[in-house]
Order: structure tokens, then sequence, then C-alpha cells
């Protein structure tokens, strides 16, 4: 009985310790990913906020200024760029983001751009109009994906296709905490005083566009949306890596203590055996 306990025991130390391993490789793995991740997102911030210095001195000094991208009285329909992981075991990653999405967008009449193949898989179930689901995996989309994205959705808005256009992406804070976050990136009539953690620029004055603010303005806002992009889609993976770290190092640690703990009750078993074969040999001696 004792052995039929100790070989289970010692079957199951073995599946735990195979889960380890694997466990283990996939923190080390986000690790790798994490540190180039956060370079990125340095680069991504930098560009964002440039460019975002330039429309905000467009509009700071051009009060008059008509364009398409400044207002919509109407909206008749949203479109929401929602970013997400294109894997699991990444703890709560994934379902934060949405649970987020699904509060943000309420009853509105709307439709989806999902990024990451998690997203993608997500709103196909629950029947939403998706506008394209050609950016499935996000660790493959570059500043170009960024930019052909950018373009299509200013168009469907010049289009009146779309009335509003929102990203719902993850903020990287740090390796252990990510928050889920909402930016309107059209119409620009209040969202570029709204949106957060964008460097201001106070040098406003006698600033001269050519051939007019106007022109100017309504072709930096695809690079605009462009760049407001990628800079989502650098700090959502970089919280996706960061989460799969912390999930894969408690599942590590967890492991661990299993195993401990399973070490011990084999010991057991095994010191039970022995004591039962002296008591069993003792006994038949007859002594």
């Amino acid at each position: 009985m004792a052995e039929s306990s100790m070989k289970d025991i010692s079957l199951r130390i073995r599946s735990i310790k195979s889960t380890k391993q694997i466990t283990k490789a996939m923190e080390l793995v986000a690790s790798s990913k994490l540190s180039k991740a956060k370079e990125r997102i340095e680069k991504s911030r930098l560009f964002h906020t440039i460019v975002y210095n330039a429309m905000d001195d467009i509009i700071a000094n051009n009060e008059e200024m008509s364009s398409p991208y400044l207002f919509r009285k109407d909206i008749k329909k949203s479109c929401y760029i929602v970013i997400a992981g294109d894997r699991g075991l990444a703890g709560g990653y994934n379902s934060n983001v949405f649970r987020f999405s699904t509060e943000q967008i309420g009853n509105k009449n709307i439709n989806i751009l999902p990024i990451g193949k998690r997203a993608v898989e997500f709103y196909r179930r629950q029947n939403y109009e998706i506008v394209t689901d050609e950016y499935s995996i996000i660790e493959n989309l570059n500043i170009g994906s960024c930019h052909e994205i950018g373009n299509l959705l200013t168009d469907c808005y010049l289009k009146e296709e779309i009335d509003e256009l929102y990203v719902i992406y993850t903020k990287f804070l740090s390796t252990l905490t990510q928050q889920p976050e909402i930016i309107k990136l059209l119409p620009l009539d209040h969202s570029i005083t709204e949106n957060q953690d964008i460097g201001k620029n106070s040098n406003r004055e006698n600033i001269l566009f050519e051939p007019s603010s106007g022109v100017v303005f309504n072709s930096i806002v695809p690079s605009y949306i462009s760049g407001m992009l990628w800079s989502a889609v650098s700090e959502s993976l970089a919280s996706e890596f960061g989460a799969r770290r912390t999930a894969m190092e408690s599942a590590s640690k967890n492991a661990q203590e299993m195993i401990d703990d399973l070490s011990l009750k084999y010991n057991r078993a095994r010191q039970g055996s022995i004591t039962q074969e002296i008591t069993e040999i003792i006994a038949g001696s007859g002594l």
C-alpha cells in the first residue's frame, strides 16, 4: 500500500517538475521580451509627444480653423480599436482589457478593429461588426502597420462611415502593474487636451504654417493617429510581457512549493515503509 502511495507521489512530483520547467522558460522569455518592449515604449513616447505638440500648436494658434477632424455634431457610429494579447498565461491581462472595453462601449452603435489574436477571437464570439481582422498578431505589428490602420480609419471618418474613434489599450506602469485605458482619437475638438501623459509645448507664438495651418493640420492627423496607435501597441506589448512574467514567476513558485510538499510526503511514506519492513523482519525472526 505504501509502495503504491510512493509511486503516485513520485509521478506527481515528476509531472510538476516538468510543468515548472515550462513556466520557468516562459518567465525567462517574457523577461527578455519585456526589456526590449520597454525600450520601444521610450521611443514611441518621444514620437508621440512631438506629433502631439505640432497639432497642439496649430489648434492653439488657429482658433477659427476649419477641419473635418475637429468637430462632428451627430455621433451615429463609433469605432473602437481594442488591443489585447496574442496568447494567454498572462494572469488577468486579457480579461481586464475586455471587461474595461465592455464598460466603455455600453450600448453604443459600434464596430471594432481588434488587434491581437485574443481580441479577434473575443469579438468574433460576441458577434461585433469587425472592421478588419488583418492585424490579429500584435507582435507582428510595426510602425508601417499602424500607418495603414491610421489611413484606413481616417478615410472611414472622412467618408462618415464612423463618427468617432477610440483606442483601448493597457498602459505599462511597472512589471507588476498594468492599467487599461481609453483615448479618444477622433474628432479632435477636445480630445487632444484630454489625453494624459503627453508633453505640453508652451512655445506657441509667431508660428507660420505653409501653405496654411488647415492643410498642415489635415495632413498631420493620419500620422497623429498612427503615432498614438503605435504608442498604444508598444504599451500593450510591454504590459502583456510584464503580466506574463509575473504570472509565470508565481506559477513557478507555486510549483516549487508543491514539489517540496510532495517530497516531504514521499519521504514520510518511504520512512513508514522502511519502518514497516524492519518491524516485519523483527517479528519474523522471533526476537
